[in-house]
């Protein structure tokens, strides 16, 4: 799928270090170590398969809009989010990476993104929630990249996906506050905000006293650490979910200074029944790993539809 990093990548650790520690940007192979390069293409691999798959997770939920014209505000959603993954996958070509293979040859299991986009999306609430939620999460994520990146092609290529993804999360409030304003419409959405706000939780990986960061944080992937997005996330929605008057387990510890889950974490969840097992107490995060590593019931149907035609048509052509 790619050529060896130690081919492409001929710069010392050494080398990297003190090029960043001159304030300047890594722009491409050439100044890229074989650890820089590794680091880079991960996290570009995960950043571009969680926009790609979120294209047909959003257009399941998109056929149950209101209005033809909500419809095209969904599609018009799922188009950016095919842009940004474009744009994760070309710099990946421009890196040794063959995209033709990665996108279209990978087996399912074989794509890294939140279990979040494992489960079906079944209703027009489920994808404004997820345009409040995930999205949320997303942006959290690429601003923090945006910010502290030291890759120069990404950094640049992130100011406009930042404005697109303010769109997606002003549509998904928009949406929830209008919603709100029925009671039924508000118990639909309620129903739905419980299993979905902790499996959003869990978007940001393992807390940190299991997350080893390292190279992440010291070559400038990323700029904090998964326990501190997950704060900034739920800095985000928790307060916007208080003012619309749906309840999420979470709270504001004025003692600690910190946001505070209001329930067991991780939990046990019932990827048939979209239902947390909360009366069990929390499980270990081994049990949760399990979970991600073995993927949810969309990972293959998602996948298919996106590498169905690139199949039919080496098919044809043999």
């Amino acid at each position: 799928m790619t050529n060896a990093v130690e081919d492409l990548a001929t710069r010392s650790e050494d080398e990297v270090r003190e090029h960043l520690a001159a304030g300047k940007l890594v722009e491409g192979l050439q100044h890229m170590s074989p650890d820089y390069l590794r680091g880079i293409r991960r996290i570009l691999t995960v950043s571009a398969d969680t926009e790609l798959i979120s294209a047909p997770a959003y257009l399941r939920a998109a056929q149950h809009a209101p209005a033809l014209n909500n419809f095209g505000s969904a599609v018009s959603i799922i188009q950016d989010e095919l842009a940004h993954a474009h744009i994760g996958y070309r710099l990946l070509g421009d890196l040794g990476v063959d995209m033709n293979r990665l996108i279209y040859e990978r087996e399912p299991a074989a794509f890294k993104y939140p279990y979040a986009f494992d489960l079906p999306l079944d209703s027009w609430y489920e994808l404004v929630l997820a345009n409040a939620l995930y999205d949320q999460a997303g942006f959290v994520l690429l601003s923090d990249v945006h910010r502290s990146s030291t890759f120069g092609p990404w950094k640049r290529a992130l100011a406009k996906v930042d404005k697109e993804e303010t769109f997606h999360l002003r549509h998904g409030r928009t949406w929830v506050k209008k919603l709100c304003a029925d009671p039924d419409d508000k118990a639909q959405l309620q129903a739905s905000l419980d299993w979905m706000f902790i499996l959003t939780l869990e978007w940001f990986g393992l807390p940190d006293d299991r997350k080893r960061h390292g190279i992440q944080l010291e070559y400038g992937f990323k700029g904090m650490s998964n326990d501190e997005l997950r704060q900034t996330w739920m800095g985000e929605v928790v307060p916007f979910f208080d003012e619309v008057g749906l309840d999420v387990p979470a709270h504001w510890d004025e003692d600690a200074e910190r946001w505070a889950i209001d329930c067991p974490f991780p939990a046990r969840f019932d990827e048939d029944a979209k239902r947390w097992h909360l009366e069990d107490g929390p499980i270990t995060w081994d049990e949760v790993m399990a979970r991600w590593k073995a993927r949810g019931p969309m990972n293959h149907d998602y996948v298919g539809r996106l590498q169905r035609g690139y199949r039919s048509r080496r098919m044809l052509a043999a």
